[in-house]
């Protein structure tokens, strides 16, 4: 890994992600209580040994800077880093804002291209998965390959909303089509199940290979492919173009792969951390996920009952509280006779200071009030909820504001960093 370079790129503005992406970037919003969703391709990258890793970012990204440099601290003697490449107006690029995924790497290449570089690893800031990319730079560099892509078998009826690839019997990729619609489209990318058995993955039925987004290039390639271009994404344009002028290698995965695109798959995965048999396993001894250290107080839980959810560090739980299958975010402070079901409570920046401020039920307690039901919603960062609030998902209806702080966003009720919920509020 010596002479491999990660480039994370920090994402867009995150529209279907929104509100929780109002106030901070889609790299920087919480996950699993603790975490940010940038620290899942950061671990992966350290426990690969990949220790060289540049962070590009451009939308309301203080909150995303302000983690990475508390987080990702390096000795003297390690030569590791992990630096941030903020959108910036230059001579030669000029002063656009980065038009793509491709356009950022673009306009940053005279940083990533630096002498003894020989590979540069591309990875998304809004992916939960853990993998090993030595494995990945292995079969990179045992196939010759000008660029490597992960593929995980999906099963058909998932296709439409992924890019689908196929390729040869030797693992290069033949043929690309992003999110085909018609089952012509397709049948022209299908792989045999069978092929996928004798690559060393069980395929289990599935008879598609989807692009996860992760790639490896030759600093070379790269740099060609985007200097002599003026592609702006690497799905949609870099990747399919070069599969017709370069060797495109597969790298099979069959291991946890969700991409946090939506406020849905955000609820869904985050929901699935708290089962006990998560498919993506938090409490390893190996691979783990670093975050920024925080010197807070263990949870004081008492006369409290929780099943299957996660706490975080410094929450204190109520007597009479009831959380199930539900996540508490730092610093939660949850009164009496509460109950959380299938919930995201995010937690607070900073505790409130005895007596500093004056609570009414116009402006109660950061936390959640005595008596409060809270069922099928997401709680952002620093709400303050009112006793007896109802902060019920009110079931299947399209897309809407519920009140000026709270929304209705695929199916799940969320209310919004900052929140004020006066006592006894409900939809």
């Amino acid at each position: 890994m010596r002479n491999t370079i990660a480039v994370v790129l920090g994402g867009g503005q995150g529209s279907r992600l929104m509100p929780l992406t109002k106030y901070r970037s889609k790299p920087a919003v919480p996950l699993a209580g603790k975490y940010r969703l940038i620290d899942i391709p950061l671990s992966n990258c350290l426990n690969s040994g990949l220790n060289r890793i540049y962070v590009l970012t451009q939308f309301l990204s203080v909150s995303l800077h302000r983690h990475i440099r508390g987080t990702y601290r390096f000795d003297n003697f390690s030569a590791g880093f992990v630096e941030i490449l903020a959108a910036q107006q230059t001579m030669a690029e000029g002063t656009d804002w980065y038009q793509g995924t491709a356009d950022a790497v673009r306009k940053n290449l005279r940083y990533i291209t630096q002498p003894g570089t020989k590979y540069v690893v591309i990875l998304s800031g809004d992916q939960l998965y853990r993998m090993d990319f030595a494995e990945m730079l292995k079969t990179h560099r045992e196939s010759g390959a000008d660029i490597t892509i992960a593929a995980k078998p999906v099963h058909s009826h998932e296709a439409s909303g992924l890019g689908i690839m196929r390729a040869d019997d030797s693992g290069r990729v033949i043929r690309f089509a992003e999110k085909p619609k018609s089952e012509e489209e397709l049948n022209s990318v299908r792989t045999s199940p069978a092929w996928i058995d004798a690559h060393g993955v069980s395929s289990l039925g599935r008879d598609c290979l989807a692009s996860m987004g992760i790639y490896i290039f030759n600093v070379d390639v790269l740099t060609a492919a985007l200097e002599n271009t003026d592609h702006h994404d690497f799905g949609r344009e870099v990747f399919p173009t070069s599969i017709g002028t370069r060797k495109v290698q597969l790298h099979l995965f069959d291991g946890y792969w969700e991409d946090i695109g939506t406020i849905r798959s955000f609820f869904e995965a985050n929901l699935q951390l708290t089962l006990p048999d998560a498919p993506f396993e938090l409490a390893t001894s190996s691979a783990v996920i670093y975050s920024r250290p925080r010197f807070l107080p263990p949870t004081r839980v008492d006369g409290s009952t929780i099943e299957s959810s996660l706490v975080a560090d410094g929450c204190i739980i109520e007597p009479g509280a009831h959380i199930v299958n539900s996540v508490i975010g730092l610093r939660c402070r949850i009164g009496r006779n509460v109950t959380i079901r299938d919930s995201i409570i995010m937690g607070a920046d900073f505790y409130e200071s005895p007596g500093a401020t004056k609570h009414t039920d116009e402006w109660p307690a950061i936390g959640i009030g005595d008596g409060t039901l809270i069922e099928k919603a997401i709680v952002d960062k620093n709400c303050r909820i009112g006793p007896g609030s109802q902060v019920v998902n009110p079931g299947d209806r399209p897309d809407c504001e519920v009140s000026d702080v709270c929304s209705l966003r695929d199916g799940i009720l969320v209310v919004e960093k900052d929140a004020c919920l006066r006592a006894g509020w409900h939809v």
